[in-house]
């Protein structure tokens, strides 16, 4: 044999030993340019939406640090000025169900000032460990109107799932581009324990994602038999709700005029009830909007909550539920003490049906039902709050509208 096919085949056993660790390390999640890029990167709200915002992203390094650096004003791409803020947040690591350790990371941005656009980026704070540069915007101080999205079950399994909900969510901010946040009433994929799908549920969104604040429920896809640490692992969430249940799955915040409740549906239902009346008593908000999965008015109904909570609601004043679960679309009469009641005096519950592939046959209707249909398609509503009005409006995923209404204080 020649000395060029001797070079040539030493060259290609170098070629597929190297492919060989490179896959194995893929594999384990051993630090690498690719284990160190940050993904599935979303933001929340944790404290006040006027100073602060929170992010998390995962790795596949289980042991990479967690840096964020920002810096006011929009389009920026260089972090090495004097404006930029750099803070440092907490690693943890989990272990998926292929028994592969992913990194989870999570920090939040304090002291940042009210009505302020700012460039950010996450990453490990080395050359090759960060993410692309995006942008959020803190709530203005005296907010009195905004919009935001609303949306439920993605609950998808395949990529191409995903891909439909990520054109949903691409339509509603076509529909309403001056949103400032989205809520997700649960089951954000079939599977909670399936990190390919989480990767998937975050790809597909991620230019919404990364800028707008994601609130999202709990459902019963995403807690099961009281787990749910993959689904918690995705989310800086506020940590001020019902001490019993786990962290993240109960809590509210205040945005505007507005008191907004997530409430978890599938454990702690009584003791949530204890901390909803100690939180609904504190607020002295116009507005109250309360978010949940099992809705006591969207379908069947879950005795526990209609026990426990719909009273409550009653007591306070609650103004809107949003419900998910039945993939169907549904509006009720505004309801107090289980009857339907005259406009203005009662709470209005709705299901904005589907934002991804998976609808359900339309059920039978209700006494309480004044719009129930299933139109087949995926849906969106976005929700325009003003002083006196609150107005919501339902879209498919083609731009169709599909319902509308408008309470007033």
């Amino acid at each position: 044999m020649d000395k060029m096919k001797v070079y040539l085949l030493i060259g290609a056993v170098l070629i597929i030993i190297v492919l060989a660790i490179a896959i194995k390390q893929w594999i384990q999640g051993s630090p690498s340019p690719s284990s160190l890029a940050p993904h599935s990167v979303v933001t929340n709200f944790k404290g006040n939406p006027q100073t602060s915002r929170a992010f998390t992203w995962h790795t596949k390094s289980p042991d990479a640090a967690t840096v964020l650096q920002l810096a006011p004003g929009s389009g920026v791409t260089s972090f090495d000025g004097k404006d930029v803020m750099t803070f440092y947040g907490k690693t943890s690591q989990i272990r998926l169900k292929d028994g592969v350790l992913q990194g989870v990371h999570k920090v939040e941005a304090t002291d940042l000032a009210p009505g302020t656009r700012y460039s950010y980026r996450v990453g490990n704070g080395e050359k090759n460990g960060w993410s692309q540069p995006a942008e959020f915007e803190t709530e203005a101080r005296g907010t009195k109107e905004f919009t935001f999205i609303n949306v439920t079950d993605s609950q998808g399994i395949t990529d191409d799932d995903f891909k439909l909900w990520g054109q949903t969510l691409g339509k509603a901010f076509d529909t309403f581009p001056d949103a400032k946040f989205i809520i997700h009433n649960g089951d954000l994929t079939e599977d909670p324990e399936d990190e390919s799908a989480w990767y998937s549920f975050f790809r597909h969104a991620e230019p919404w994602l990364r800028s707008s604040a994601l609130m999202p429920v709990t459902g019963n896809h995403d807690e099961i038999d009281g787990k749910a640490e993959l689904f918690l692992s995705h989310f800086n969430l506020p940590e001020n709700g019902e001490k019993s249940a786990n962290p993240g799955t109960s809590y509210s915040f205040d945005y505007g005029p507005v008191h907004f409740v997530f409430l978890n549906t599938e454990s702690k239902v009584k003791k949530q009830a204890e901390w909803l009346r100690a939180d609904l008593a504190a607020t002295n908000q116009p507005w109250i909007i309360v978010a949940l999965h099992q809705g006591p008015y969207g379908g069947k109904q879950k005795k526990s909550i209609v026990e426990h909570w719909v009273p409550l609601f009653d007591e306070f004043g609650v103004d809107l539920v949003l419900q998910g679960h039945n993939h169907e679309y549904s509006r009720s009469h505004p309801l107090k003490g289980n009857q339907i009641t005259e406009e203005g005096t009662g709470t209005v519950y709705v299901v904005t049906n589907a934002s991804g592939r998976k609808l359900n046959k339309k059920k039978d209707d209700q006494f309480y039902h004044r719009v129930h249909l299933q139109n087949g398609k995926p849906m969106f509503a976005g929700i325009r709050i003003q002083e006196n009005a609150l107005a919501y409006e339902a879209y498919d995923i083609d731009g169709g509208r599909i319902d509308g209404f408008v309470l007033r204080k």
